[in-house]
């Protein structure tokens, strides 16, 4: 922005050309390598068309028509934007895995006002650089800028530890039984779609994903034994499993940037009826967050192979979704969940698991969130 206003829009774009022309050069896949540069070259020329369309003042003439420099900016500002927001919602097209009308809403949207800042400071840029003032001027601009870019980078850091150790976290989890392989981060998946759905501000989707990958972290205390156990739990083998909510919020319980995700851990094996565990909580009584993952995990759970049934269909688990709600889960998320399911698609585990082992009587003890006892003895229960 700054360039299209100190020596005009084309200039830009030939700026645009040599900062992006390094990415050629980066250890990437070639179609990203091309891509990328490309993408945002043609952003900033759809940029400089919209500035040059509204008459946009250029060099001297700027400071004898700031309002107008302003407008031109706006304009170039919507022109940039719609340009790559084509671009990628191409690619998104062409790759057919995340629904276009979904990143329009969830990154376009919320990004539009901050970068109509990034124009304002581009022209205050420029204006400082055409009126000729003094280097000293120019980094009192520039300052805040790079204290706010350092401040950002500390908190993707930040963001990027956190990450890293819930992911250790279900990494002891997972080598426990090949069968639950990647459960975790498919159920953080599938509840982050639903909340993007319920149109959840940020801070909170942010804390429904953490729960979701966190939910059976506490199975780390549960024997090996007892979760790959193929036959029927006896009652202290089950007692064991339904401590592992509890042991969950005891592990995380002292890591601060996980408070809030500590009572959906508790409570998501609760049922709508009253009859689920810990606490025996019913209907809105169970906390949001549980609610939405108790779902999201026993459609995971079902739609993937265990050692003891083969994995279910998406349509039939979706089907027993809304054959259990108002018992099992709640109504309300279970008709968004399948909705949510129905537009966006499910990559379901089967393909990447072992067969089961046709031998071993299915009782589907993993699949905790579902039947009337807290094993699957319902509508849920595996193959008779």
């Amino acid at each position: 922005m700054a360039v299209y206003v100190i020596a005009g829009p084309w200039y830009a774009v030939a700026v645009s050309v040599f900062a992006y022309a390094a990415q050629l050069r980066q250890p990437s896949p070639l179609v990203k390598r091309i891509f990328n540069p490309s993408h945002r070259v043609l952003s900033a020329a759809g940029g400089g068309l919209a500035y040059a369309a509204v008459g946009g003042p250029v060099g001297s003439e700027v400071l004898e028509h700031i309002p107008a420099t302003v407008l031109a900016a706006v304009v170039g500002t919507i022109g940039h934007q719609v340009t790559n927001a084509l671009l990628v919602s191409l690619i998104l097209w062409l790759e057919g895995q995340v629904p276009v009308l979904h990143f329009l809403r969830s990154v376009i949207l919320p990004t539009f006002l901050p970068m109509l800042g990034y124009s304002a400071l581009g022209v205050l840029l420029a204006v400082t650089w055409i009126g000729g003032l003094n280097i000293v001027a120019c980094l009192l601009v520039l300052g805040p800028l790079i204290v706010v870019r350092w401040a950002m980078s500390q908190y993707q850091a930040e963001r990027a530890a956190q990450a890293a150790a819930m992911r250790a976290f279900i990494q002891v989890i997972e080598t426990k039984d090949l069968y639950t392989r990647g459960h975790s981060e498919r159920v953080s998946t599938g509840v982050g779609m639903l909340g993007r759905h319920l149109r959840l501000p940020e801070d909170r989707q942010q804390a429904l994903e953490h729960a979701g990958l966190l939910h059976d972290v506490g199975k780390v205390g549960v024997p090996t034994s007892i979760i790959r156990k193929p036959g029927k739990l006896d009652d202290a083998e089950m007692d064991a499993i339904r401590l592992h909510p509890a042991r969950g919020v005891e592990l995380i319980g002292n890591i601060p940037f996980l408070e809030e995700v500590k009572s959906a851990v508790l409570h998501h094996h609760e049922k709508f009826d009253g009859t689920g565990y810990p606490a025996g909580l019913s209907g809105t009584n169970i906390p949001y967050f549980a609610r939405i993952i108790g779902i999201v995990d026993a459609f995971d759970c079902l739609t993937s192979t265990r050692s003891y049934r083969p994995a279910r269909s998406i349509d039939e688990t979706l089907a027993i979704l809304v054959q259990d709600k108002t018992t099992h889960f709640d109504p309300d998320l279970v008709d968004a969940f399948v909705a949510v399911i129905r537009n966006q698609g499910w990559k379901a585990a089967a393909a990447d698991q072992p067969a089961p082992d046709g031998t071993v009587q299915a009782i589907d003890h993993d699949d905790l969130s579902l039947g009337s006892s807290g094993g699957a003895t319902g509508s849920a229960a595996g193959p008779a």
